[in-house]
């Protein structure tokens, strides 16, 4: 099953940041959250299709970023449970 990473840019503190937290959790199977605006995603989905799920969370002017990822990555300074995660679903 594909990783996807998403990322946002909200242009101010938000009422509904929680729901598209809770919008990002439920598109996958497995997430990983470990940096402020970026998450790692683990589903079945299509990137279209992830971005569609969120994009009622994200008003104008604000971005949001949906990408496949390849498998390939390099961290540091991340915790064990971090890159446990990392290793395990990329």
């Amino acid at each position: 099953m594909p990783a996807f990473m998403i990322g946002y840019d909200l242009s101010r503190e938000k009422k509904n940041r929680d729901q598209l937290m809770d919008a990002i959790k439920a598109v996958g199977h497995s997430y990983w959250h470990f940096l402020d605006s970026t998450w790692l995603v683990v589903t079945d989905k299509t990137a279209a299709e992830i971005r569609d799920a969120l994009k009622d969370y994200i008003d104008g002017g604000e971005e949001l970023l949906v990408a496949e990822l390849t498998g390939k990555w390099a961290s540091r300074g991340f915790n064990a449970k971090a890159t446990d995660w990392l290793r395990s679903n990329l």
